[in-house]
């Protein structure tokens, strides 16, 4: 008997039979979510031997000239029409002219081709747009990025007919179509799968004549620009029960491209999501009436829909999110820098406070961290890949990294970001942090479920060759694919146990680094978490199987593992591709520890709750002979983060670039803050100065001579700029009660159109 045959037979078959009976079968739902999106470097991280210079050599997310000039010209002149404080708190929408302004610049338009009167432009820019604009407003930049990302424009593109392009995407382009998606349902949130909108395929009456179509009944919520829009693109579950397609019955999850304005469509409601006024509602649908042409993409694409789901969700995890992520990141980390300079205690700036030089290391390091990997997933994107995997780790970190650096920075502001009004300019983005959390897959959900249980799945080399060969209805057309797969598998485990085992016994020293970088040693050390993660992975897999879905805090540590290689690799990359800036390298430094710290809990979480605990043991022994590291960043270290803030630099211009700082606005606490930060650090010597002969009073020290007029000048100008600065709002005790006095009158007609929609559901 041939080996291949007696291994097959004898070997891969009862492995095989004992498998298809502990392994659940790959549902359609989850094969499409699968198939949604392409494996890129999460592939190289799960085999364990990561190719670095691959990933030097991916050349870097740039602008093209008319990128550049729309951001130095149109972004910014939207950036000076908004006031935030008047939109939320007094008009609660963006001023007709902001609209106008938006519509006439296409900036709903901006991922449309040119073709069809869009303006065409790369991931890239449309990243750096929403960037920038949510920097100025975060209302301003969710209206931005929702038509660009999340509205039916990309569906349109990848998945429309020619006539449903040429009729649409024109119109999205220049405005005169509002987009939105309806997704979300009361009883469909992160199970998407579970709407129960409905799409039944009968006759009915269309402009006067009988014609085959859907009878649509739905019920939306927590829609982006619901209230506002023109069109939705509509989800729901198509069924056919009088087969007049010849399809069957139960036709899957569909998508149509339906007019706000059909008969039976009810919208224009709003939620308030924490007070951060974008236009969000409910959609509301009753025995709505729609030829089938209105499908996305027509008859071909019935049942597509979850595809479609997957692809337009996963625009807002990988462009949209983190990029409003990174504006939140890097403003907290430059206002909070200068409010810890400009503001005393004790005589001392409280920036020198060891206590408060901590956080804003963090802020430091998140900022750079969080745009180092946004940088390198857009370079991905406009390189044509798909990464699924990589866009919900993105969404996971960036945001939770932003909620982070948005709580420091309210933790060093105090009471300063605490009251409300135009003066404060931390309060809306706090507000705001929910929001990220939560849309987009929820976090808990993304770091549990998606960013392993799907990575495992998706980017590993084997499992889902061996999950389809399983679930194969012929068990003999199954069992050849398996029995190649598995063994091809048990080989590229044993050489990942060898890896392991010499990276972990040499303390990462014999892990592969790419040649004539600065930091050799940072890319050995993921060399070796790599390899370490791929073993704990095969060993997790094959002592749970498909249990290990439901350990969800095992496979939210793998995962958290998974997400620390991903960006610290993105930072290494950032710092080669930006000149190995020395001013850089202690950023650098922090966050390869901090990072290296996190992948080492996750790892000692992993082992030590592994059921399996011979597996833990072995792995232990292979990968961590000596423990796992528990690295963290020296004290010097976190303070020369900290200087980094407490200082006016071309570092600091480059670690918070492009952000909206006031400009075209007459009075803007951003630009007070600028200007209050500037006059504090010039008049620092003048007031070192003083110090050196006991003196605080500058007019005492003029009077003695010690300082010059214009000095004493100087002085008093730097004092009244940072009294601008630290000075809170107060308003009229009529001004208050008359916005309560506004809330109690609409309260009544909220409750009734609840009541009345409740009665008649």
């Amino acid at each position: 008997m041939p080996f291949k045959t007696f291994r097959r037979d004898r070997i891969s078959r009862p492995i095989y039979n004992w498998a298809r009976r502990i392994m659940p079968p790959i549902s359609a739902t989850e094969r499409e979510a699968i198939d949604a999106g392409t494996v890129w470097w999460d592939g190289e991280l799960f085999a364990g031997n990561p190719d670095w210079d691959k990933l030097l050599a991916m050349p870097p997310a740039r602008l093209t000239e008319e990128e550049q000039a729309f951001l130095d010209g149109p972004v910014r002149e939207l950036c000076g029409l908004v006031d935030d404080w008047t939109l939320n708190w007094r008009d609660r929408d963006l001023s007709p002219a902001v609209w106008d302004f938006m519509r006439r610049k296409k900036f709903f338009g901006m991922i449309i081709p040119k073709k069809y009167g869009g303006l065409g432009f790369s991931n890239t820019a449309h990243s750096e747009v929403v960037r920038t604009v949510s920097s100025a407003s975060i209302v301003a930049g969710v209206t931005v990025m929702v038509p660009n990302s999340l509205g039916p424009g990309e569906l349109l593109m990848h998945f429309g007919t020619d006539e449903q392009r040429d009729h649409w995407l024109p119109r999205l382009a220049d405005g005169r179509e509002i987009p939105c998606f309806g997704l979300t349902s009361p009883d469909a949130g992160s199970d998407a799968a579970a709407m129960t909108d409905t799409g039944v395929v009968e006759h009915g009456l269309w402009k006067g004549k009988k014609v085959l179509g859907l009878r649509l009944n739905f019920s939306k919520r927590y829609i982006t620009l619901g209230p506002v829009a023109t069109v939705m693109g509509l989800a729901f579950k198509m069924y056919d029960p009088e087969n007049h397609l010849g399809r069957g019955e139960d036709l899957g999850i569909t998508v149509a491209l339906l007019p706000t304005g059909t008969k039976g469509v009810r919208h224009g409601e709003r939620h308030i999501p924490q007070f951060t006024f974008f236009q969000n509602g409910p959609l509301h649908g009753e025995d709505v009436f729609v030829p089938l042409d209105h499908i996305l993409g027509g008859e071909a694409q019935i049942g597509q829909g979850w595809t479609m789901l997957m692809t337009a969700l996963a625009a807002g995890r990988s462009i949209s999110l983190p990029s409003q992520s990174a504006a939140s990141a890097a403003m907290c980390a430059r206002a909070t820098g200068a409010y810890a300079r400009i503001r005393t205690q004790f005589n001392v700036p409280i920036g020198l406070f060891e206590g408060v030089q901590e956080p804003l290391a963090e802020l430091c390091g998140n900022a750079y961290l969080i745009d180092a990997a946004r940088r390198l997933t857009l370079a991905a994107l406009d390189q044509g890949h798909k990464p699924s995997v990589l866009s919900a780790i993105m969404k996971y970190h960036a945001t939770e990294r932003m909620r982070r650096s948005v709580e420091r920075a309210m933790d060093i502001h105090g009471g300063k970001a605490i009251i409300d009004g135009p003066r404060n300019y931390m309060g809306a983005a706090y507000r705001a942090v929910p929001v990220g959390i939560t849309v987009e897959g929820a976090n808990i959900l993304t770091r549990n479920l998606m960013i392993f249980g799907q990575g495992a799945i998706r980017s590993h080399p084997y499992i889902l060759d061996e999950l389809l060969a399983l679930s194969a209805e012929d068990g003999e057309r199954g069992l050849d694919v398996f029995d190649e797969t598995f063994w091809k598998h048990v080989g590229h485990a044993f050489k990942t146990a060898g890896r392991a085992f010499l990276r972990g016994w040499s303390g990462g020293m014999l892990g592969p680094a790419p040649k004539g970088t600065a930091m050799p040693g940072a890319f050995r050390r993921l060399s070796r978490h790599s390899s370490a993660f791929a073993l704990l992975t095969d060993f997790a897999l094959m002592t749970l199987g498909g249990t290990l879905k439901r350990k969800e805090m095992i496979s939210a540590r793998l995962g958290d593992i998974l997400a620390e290689l991903y960006l610290l690799g993105a930072v290494l990359k950032r710092f080669e591709a930006e000149g190995r800036q020395p001013a850089d390298r202690p950023i650098v430094d922090y966050l390869m520890l901090a990072g290296e710290a996190r992948i080492g809990a996750a790892f000692r979480g992993v082992l030590d709750n592994l059921p399996a605990r011979p597996a833990a043991w072995l792995v232990r022994l292979i990968a961590f002979p000596l423990g796992v590291p528990n690295p963290a960043p020296p004290d010097k270290l976190t303070v020369k983060l900290a200087e980094i803030l407490l200082r006016p630099s071309q570092q600091r211009d480059r670690l918070t670039p492009d952000l909206y700082l006031g400009e075209g606005h007459d009075e803007h606490p951003l630009k007070d803050l600028e200007k209050a930060f500037r006059l504090v650090v010039e008049a620092a010597p003048i007031e070192k100065k003083m110090r050196e002969r006991g003196l605080q009073d500058p007019g005492a020290a003029f009077e003695k001579g010690v300082i010059t007029e214009s000095e004493l000048e100087q002085l008093i100008e730097a004092k009244a700029a940072v009294d601008r600065v630290i000075a809170v709002d107060a308003f009229e005790m009529d001004e208050i009660s008359a916005t309560a006095s506004q809330h109690r009158r609409s309260k009544p007609a909220a409750r009734r159109k609840s009541t009345q929609r409740e009665a008649a559901e």
